[in-house]
């Protein structure tokens, strides 16, 4: 014969700490959600312009010549010509991308503008000078345009995504733990 005895019904309270991860996950996993959100924003959109640079006219389209790298000038010699076409052949280099199948080699240079110069390998021909406008959605998209140790700003973002999952299953678990 079933008892009627309401006592014998009640569920038993979870345990203390069971509640208290709980009021904290809900508030890790509000404010965490907010900045990982706004964090993934804007790492996810200057991604996609990323990959659609050369469409969005953010990276200048150039032809080379060809040749591969037999019989190509010097990085020195080349360098020195791609600084040439500077107004201000001073500045500093900052990367030199080869590209020996397209037989050209881009330089960019450390100005506020970002200036690219493409020159040829084998005769040293300018092929193309103007600013790089990708640099900015680059630095934008891996947390460096705040400072080089901003870059860890992605990594942030990870971390905050994981901390979500964690609060969010336990959010999930935690009225089936309750039974």
């Amino acid at each position: 014969m079933p008892s009627n005895d309401p006592a014998r019904h009640r569920r038993t309270p979870p345990p203390r700490w069971v509640l208290d991860v709980s009021k904290y996950s809900r508030h890790v996993h509000t404010w965490g959600g907010v900045l990982t959100a706004l964090l993934v924003t804007v790492i996810g959109v200057s991604g996609i312009m990323l990959n659609h640079k050369r469409g969005l006219g953010l990276m200048p389209e150039v032809e080379g010549p060809g040749g591969g790298l037999v019989g190509a000038l010097s990085l020195e010699a080349l360098g020195d010509v791609a600084r040439a076409a500077l107004a201000d052949p001073d500045t500093p280099i900052d990367r030199m991308d080869v590209r020996p199948d397209d037989g050209l080699i881009k330089v960019r240079f450390d100005d506020p503008d970002v200036t690219e110069v493409t020159v040829a390998l084998h005769d040293g021909a300018i092929l193309h000078v103007g600013p790089r406008r990708d640099v900015f959605m680059e630095k934008l998209h891996s947390g460096e345009i705040l400072g080089d140790g901003w870059i860890l700003l992605s990594d942030a973002a990870a971390v905050g995504l994981i901390v979500l999952l964690a609060t969010g299953f336990w959010l999930w678990l935690m009225p089936r733990f309750r039974g």
